[in-house]
This record gives C-alpha cells, structure tokens and sequence, in this order.
C-alpha cells in the first residue's frame, strides 16, 4: 500500500551517506584533522555535524573543540585530505545502481541536492562514474539557507517543474529529513551506519536501503 497521497514525479538524492560512503570518508578526515590538533572526533560531534553545509558543520566543530581555526582553513584542509582518500576509498552504497535503473524505465527526473559543494560533488561523480545519470546538482552553494531549511529541496523542485508534493526525497540524517519535511516533500530516511539513532520522525517511510522495495512502491 502506498503511504503518500500524490503521484511522484521527480526524485531528489542527497549525497553523503545515501550514495556513496562519504559520511564514513568524513569521520576518517575529522579524525585526521583533529588529531592534528591534539582532540578527538567523537560520535557525538559527528551526530551534531552531519548533513549540515560545511561553514556550518565546521562551526560546530570549532565551537565544541574550542579550536582556533576559522571554517575557511578547515575546509581546504579537509578538501586536501579528501583529495587523498577519495580515489582509493570512495564506494556507492547498495541499491543505488538498481534505483537508478528503475527511474530510468519509469522516465523519473532525478536530481542531487546535497550540503556539499559543487566541486567536491563533481569530483565524487566522475569518480564513481555517476555525473551522467542526474539531471542537475543542487548544492548548499545555491541557496540561501542550508539543510534543515527546506530552500535545497523547495530549489530542486522548481527545477524540476513540479511541486514540492510531487516530489521524493532520499535522505540519511536528521538534518536532511528536516529539509525535506519542511519542504512538503515525500521524504523517506535511508539512515547509514553513523545515523541510526537520528531522529526520522515525520518521515513517509525509513528503509533499509536504496534497495528497500518499498521505496519502489511510492514510485508506482
């Protein structure tokens, strides 16, 4: 039995943590930064950082570590660290390919709109050879508000021309969630191995993965 009342007609993919395995490339490289600054990433900072933009995700980190670095120079340090892990590491998560496939056949604009920016998302594109099989990025770079504000999905909609309701929302956090509630879309929680104790209420659906046959379900 279908659990939304509106016909999808779009979906939009977050990124990290839903389809590649970035959210664990990320603890590596907090861990790494903050080795080097003689602290420790704990789950509890990553449950806090998660699925915010990066000025933002890098605030809390500085605020609860009491560093003295500005989001400016953690972020091209950590660009710089991602740099070395990404080609060696970097792996979609399951079901993805299957999806893909599916909205394919069913003819499903199809979308990313993800809190990392454009560079770090084409690069993680060509390397898992996936940049062909969306049909536009939307970053935390093009709105005013990042996730948990509803402005990346409200954004994402309208460039698919169809309403927010009309829309189905893949993500794995808590901050993700919020967004894709907020914006009235269909939103189904994903979580990752880092965001199983998040809290998903008011989602459609949680799944296990992309490859839960629920979540096809919602596309018939």
């Amino acid at each position: 039995m279908n659990v939304w009342a509106h016909t999808i007609r779009g979906v939009a993919f977050d990124m990290d943590g839903l389809m590649v395995n970035t959210e664990e490339l990320y603890s590596e490289v907090g861990e790494i930064l903050l080795s080097r600054r003689d602290r420790r990433f704990s789950s509890e900072l990553k449950a806090a950082m998660m699925g915010l933009p990066g000025p933002q995700a890098f605030a809390v980190m500085i605020e609860r570590e009491r560093l003295s670095d500005t989001h400016t120079t953690l972020a091209l340090e950590s660009d710089e660290i991602f740099v070395e892990l990404l080609p060696s590491k970097l792996q979609t998560l399951p079901g993805l390919e299957e999806l893909l496939n599916r909205l394919d056949r069913l003819r499903l604009p199809r979308c990313i709109a993800t809190s990392s920016p454009h560079h770090f998302v084409r690069n993680v594109l060509e390397i898992v050879e996936l940049k062909d099989r969306f049909d536009f990025v939307v970053t935390a770079e093009d709105v005013e508000h990042g996730k948990p504000a509803p402005d990346i999905y409200v954004e994402a909609a309208r460039r698919m021309g169809i309403d927010s309701p009309q829309m189905l929302v893949l993500e794995d956090s808590h901050h993700g969630t919020r967004a894709g509630i907020a914006s009235g879309a269909c939103t189904v929680a994903v979580p990752g191995v880092h965001s199983l104790e998040h809290d998903f209420s008011g989602v459609a659906l949680r799944a296990a993965s992309l490859a839960d046959e629920r979540i096809a379900e919602l596309l018939r």
